[in-house]
């Protein structure tokens, strides 16, 4: 006869079937938003566990349930060697790792190889690289690339030639720099480092109930949706980036395009069906992907998303590349929330992000 998984010892209030499917259900998931609230032992193993530990699925019949640590270390069992749950809240040896071989990357004049990074974090290549795109969300190969990518941008604008920016910003060749950089620049680098100059931006500000709406096309498509209070705040945001780009106003087409996008403000639940010019990282069109695949009406946690894309760990990127979404509603960051469904964190801010998921759920 199987035993039920209810060794919890906790005050009888709380040891409910209900409390045990939850916690069952978040083993399965692996949920590291439950790690700290309870730990799962199994009898055939004699090991405790985090919720979140990746070790193989035991049968429910063999888990039992503790509160704490002390709890379970009590009842004989060890702590899993993998997940340690028993160092919950003490500095991550990984996290540690990574952050140094990121500082390094950024501090280099030459890429690093893999070998010389994973030697530095005391792991195995292969392991260094898991764990490296399981905490930042990119490969380390990914990660060199968008550092001095950034840093070409950076040297583009000060430096006397496009030549001196290659070298400086790392490329041992301009062919290399080229293929790296252009995608993540989103115009040559020659128009980079002239402030934009040769590019050609229409936009238009038109109004909805929630402020301002300021919309941006190249000729691919829709590049910027900012929302706000002030129109010339918004239009200062977009020249800032391009200085010498050419505006132009919208003609008659192009504001029809832009009461599109104000409809969609007004009822985001809509389909926008207009071409979008999406620039971004290769993590950050991972979670964009994501962020469009939400349905109207529902939201999603930041772990969600991270889970959706493959990276369980890299909570704080996908935070992060919400935070750059640059165009607002039609990629809609405004869907996603926090593990305690607080609506927090919106670039435009949190009570025009309300009112949007508000105006879905009705």
């Amino acid at each position: 006869m199987s035993m039920p998984m209810t060794e919890t010892h906790e005050p009888d209030m709380a040891r409910t079937p209900a409390r045990d499917e939850e916690r069952w259900q978040a083993m399965k998931r692996r949920d590291p938003a439950f790690d700290g609230k309870f730990v799962f032992a199994v009898r055939t193993t004699g090991v405790y566990c985090r919720p979140s530990c990746a070790s193989r699925p035991a049968k429910r019949e063999n888990v039992c349930l503790f509160s704490t640590v002390a709890e379970a270390e009590k009842e004989g069992f060890r702590a899993c060697k993998r997940c340690r749950p028993d160092k919950l809240g003490a500095p991550d040896p990984h996290i540690e790792a990574v952050g140094r071989a990121c500082e390094r990357i950024e501090r280099a004049e030459e890429a690093p190889k893999l070998a010389e990074l994973a030697a530095g974090a005391g792991l195995s290549p292969y392991h260094f690289h898991r764990v490296f795109k399981a905490i930042t969300g990119v490969t380390p190969k990914a990660y060199v690339a968008e550092t001095r990518a950034r840093r070409a941008a950076d040297k583009l604008r000060t430096a006397e030639t496009v030549t001196e920016a290659i070298y400086e910003a790392g490329f041992n060749s301009s062919s290399r720099f080229y293929e790296s950089t252009s995608a993540r620049l989103g115009m040559t680098p020659s128009a980079v480092k002239r402030g934009g100059a040769g590019a050609r931006i229409r936009f238009a500000v038109g109004q909805a109930s929630l402020g301002a709406v300021l919309v941006a096309a190249t000729k691919k498509g829709v590049c910027a949706i900012l929302l706000g209070d002030d129109p010339e705040a918004l239009v200062r945001d977009l020249q800032d980036r391009f200085p010498r780009a050419e505006f132009e106003g919208g003609d008659a087409e192009f504001e029809r395009m832009v009461a599109q996008v104000v409809g969609l403000v007004e009822a985001p639940g809509q389909r926008l069906d207009l071409p979008l010019d999406i620039r971004g990282t290769a993590f950050q069109q991972k979670v964009w992907a994501a962020l469009r695949s939400i349905p109207p009406g529902k939201t999603a946690t930041y772990q969600e998303i991270a889970r959706a894309i493959g990276q369980p760990k890299a909570v704080r990127a996908v935070a992060q590349a919400c935070g750059a979404n640059p165009l607002a509603v039609a990629i809609p960051c405004h869907r996603v929330v926090r593990t305690d469904g607080d609506v927090s964190g919106y670039r435009w801010g949190v009570e025009r992000k309300r009112k949007l998921i508000d105006r879905e759920a009705a």
